[in-house]
């Protein structure tokens, strides 16, 4: 960090730190220095300048301060849209039943195999705009829509160019295996090992791949599949993540986890031996509250379970054409609330510190500490209990993004 760089304070806030205990300070107080946290704490202790040390100081007027957001399961990069079939499920049609017959995900790789890179830039940065409104700081963004080298790598290309674009932190994950492409119909094993010894290597060479993922579903890749391709990505050094347990229990989360999987995300399936492995090796249950309101699913994740059993829960917005057509961070923490049951204190933790885990993220951000980037949000409530709270009403008054104050305004002095 350059020693020009001014010591800037942040006053007048009442900071919620979002770390193991919790921490909040009712008057508290940041000092940021370039991009990191510099301190955090009350306002009362707040360490002096050095002499002649160059400070700014903004009053936050009172607001809420949380750590940035952080969006950790999204597929935000796609063409069109799958209106259609949500009209369909709203008759009666399955989801399963859509895919079986060519719809589904393969409708949105149809649109993204026809769509330019810049096309694809286009119509996903104002779903990228308004995550950002809401105090969203860092962001996970799948392929998956492509299923041919190329396609996926013009998706993960669109992915980098949103995160250059635009104030936020992008992790890309590889989703090639994402459902079997037409070309590869009645081959899903040569498809697998196609994209786990050709494509993920020349991809991750390419600076393209942050992680990698897979669909284990009955209607996608069994468990012996993902084994093939996490084997591949372990040896790359990549570190991996699952849809798991969503439509039904094949395996999934006891075989990710078993290679230390950053996160499983659904889980509205899993059973008591998932949870005890998700807890032992440390992998967050990602829930995915907009997906199971938008296919009307009849089960939920076990959350009395996980909580039991000290796992660690995030909430994303699954952003996507398909099963949870939206871009709301906010709106999926109070569904978290109550459609599973989560308390206030867990969606938050659920869209901060528990999210930056699954993106493998948790000493970069997520926390308000120092050392830790300075990315946070700040709000107009009177209560964190508001979190949960408000559906479609965005009281997110400004966001801070690597040191800079990027939405909303502050008084000086």
């Amino acid at each position: 960090m350059a020693a020009s760089e001014p010591r800037i304070v942040w006053r007048n806030a009442r900071v919620a730190t979002c770390d193991e205990h919790a921490r909040v300070f009712v008057r508290g107080a940041l000092i940021t220095r370039g991009d990191r946290i510099e301190w955090a704490g009350d306002e009362a202790a707040l360490p002096a300048a050095s002499a002649g040390e160059r400070t700014e100081s903004h009053d936050l007027s009172g607001a809420w301060v949380t750590p940035g957001l952080i969006d950790c399961h999204t597929h935000l990069v796609f063409a069109g849209t799958r209106a259609n079939e949500y009209a369909e499920r709203l008759r009666g049609t399955s989801y399963e039943e859509i895919a079986q017959r060519g719809g589904g995900i393969l409708s949105t790789v149809r649109a993204v195999r026809a769509a330019s890179e810049q096309q694809l830039l286009d119509e996903s940065a104002p779903r990228l705009e308004s995550l950002l409104s809401e105090g969203v700081t860092s962001i996970e963004i799948k392929s998956g829509y492509g299923l041919t080298c190329e396609d996926e790598a013009k998706m993960l290309r669109v992915a980098r160019r949103l995160g250059q674009g635009h104030s936020v932190r992008v992790r890309t994950s590889f989703l090639a295996a994402h459902t079997v492409p037409p070309e590869f119909r009645g081959r899903a094993d040569e498809y697998v090992d196609t994209v786990a010894g050709k494509w993920l290597p020349r991809l991750h060479g390419e600076g393209l791949v942050d992680a990698v993922d897979i669909f284990c579903e009955r209607i996608a890749f069994d468990t012996a599949q993902a084994r093939r391709l996490f084997e591949a990505a372990r040896r790359l050094g990549i570190p991996v993540k699952a849809h798991a347990e969503q439509l039904a229990n094949i395996g999934a989360t006891r075989l990710a986890t078993e290679f230390g999987a950053l996160s499983c995300d659904h889980l509205e399936y899993a059973g008591a031996e998932d949870v005890r492995a998700l807890a032992e090796k440390g992998t967050v249950a990602v829930v995915l509250p907009v997906a199971f309101y938008s296919l009307a699913a009849a089960r939920k994740p076990p959350i009395a379970e996980l909580r039991a059993a000290r796992a660690r829960i995030a909430i994303a917005s699954d952003c996507n054409p398909g099963s949870a057509p939206g871009a709301s961070l906010l709106l999926a923490a109070s569904m978290a609330t109550r459609l599973f049951g989560l308390t206030t204190d867990e969606a938050l933790q659920g869209v901060t510190r528990h999210a930056a885990q699954a993106l493998g993220l948790a000493t970069e951000c997520g926390t308000l500490a120092a050392g830790l980037a300075a990315d946070f949000a700040m709000w107009d409530v009177e209560s964190l209990d508001e979190f949960g709270y408000w559906s479609g009403f965005n009281r997110c008054r400004g966001v801070v993004r690597g040191g800079r104050l990027v939405r909303g305004h502050t008084a000086k002095g």
